[in-house]
């Protein structure tokens, strides 16, 4: 990693992170939008202004098999996201 951006392991990309609006994925087909407040060590996230959104596979009576997706989304003020379900975190684009 470059060692000049203050990036050299994983976790440096989340602490820059903070303060920052990041897009997280979730096992069970769930993603998280919201701005990072904290960290740790099992990804452990507190998140605020967070935006969920679930897809939803509906196979039954699809007959085709492939089923239909719908996808619900809320709005929380504030999440705990608990870290074994967290698959990726990505942080902000910097143009």
């Amino acid at each position: 990693m470059d060692p000049s951006s203050g990036i050299q392991e994983p976790f440096d990309l989340i602490r820059l992170s903070l303060s920052e609006r990041v897009f997280v994925k979730l096992r069970g087909d769930r993603e998280l939008t919201g701005i990072l407040h904290a960290y740790d060590g099992h990804m452990n996230l507190i998140l605020s202004d967070v935006e969920e959104t679930i897809m939803i596979v509906d196979v039954e009576g699809a007959p085709d098999g492939r089923g239909t997706v719908n996808v619900a989304k809320r709005k929380m003020e504030m999440l705990f996201v608990r870290g074994d379900g967290v698959i990726l975190v990505s942080p902000p684009s910097r143009t």
